[in-house]
């Protein structure tokens, strides 16, 4: 009893302390709580249906493309079959629903709405790891895969806000934004999943830490030269 336990615990926690961070970070205007919650569970349903999706692709790559020299053909899963679908998967959401709303009414809301997608295609990435028994890849995960869904939501969320009140470059910093976090996401992937040089999985550390990095400056940034700094809210 108490194992199923810790292993549901396991795979929902990182994302729920990321989703509680992101939001303490807002600290001059939340957002509505019915929002959050919208953009977390579209986040879920995006990882299902990225599940089929590359279940599919990858079978039909290993049919079409296995003659290809073995880094190119990691360079297809990681950055075509991964990479661009995942992140395809959650800009819909960001962009189609919580985009148009009034109350993103700040750029740093792209940041927070992109995060709480990011983590609940994260979760339910862990959920279904640790309901196969894989407990020990979802532990890894904790320290891995589930930040870099959310540091990539804070890249793709901080274009979607620039994006949003500049309306003349909307479209190209939609574009810059998602094509960011695919690239990210598909040399991260690329790094762990090549197995020509062992060496390389070490620069998927190294992007972990970079995205770090920029990510605590974009939240830095943006909460700073949020409009309602001068309300007096805390």
């Amino acid at each position: 009893m108490l194992l199923p336990i810790l292993s549901i615990l396991l795979a929902i926690l990182p994302g729920l302390v990321i989703c509680i961070l992101i939001y303490k970070s807002d600290k001059y205007e939340k957002e509505p709580w019915s929002h959050l919650l919208v953009c977390f569970l579209l986040g879920v349903i995006a990882m299902f249906i990225a599940r089929s999706v590359e279940n599919f692709l990858e079978s039909a790559a290993y049919d079409f493309a296995i003659d290809m020299p073995d880094l190119l053909f990691h360079a297809l899963i990681a950055f075509v079959v991964v990479a661009f679908v995942e992140e395809f998967l959650k800009f819909l959401p960001l962009r189609f629903y919580i985009f148009p709303r009034k109350a993103f009414n700040e750029p740093m809301d792209g940041i927070v709405y992109g995060v709480m997608i990011g983590m609940g295609f994260a979760t339910a990435e862990n959920m279904m790891y640790v309901s196969s028994g894989n407990w020990e890849t979802a532990l890894i995960r904790m320290f891995t895969a589930v930040p870099a869904h959310g540091m990539i939501g804070v890249i793709m969320g901080y274009f979607a806000g620039q994006a949003k009140f500049n309306p003349h470059q909307r479209f190209q910093l939609l574009m810059q934004g998602f094509w960011l976090a695919v690239l990210g996401h598909g040399a991260y992937d690329f790094f762990i999943l090549q197995e020509n040089y062992p060496a390389l999985a070490i620069l998927s550390l190294v992007l972990l830490a970079i995205g770090y990095w920029v990510t605590i400056r974009l939240v830095r940034r943006e909460r700073e030269k949020s409009p309602f700094k001068e309300s007096g809210m805390p």
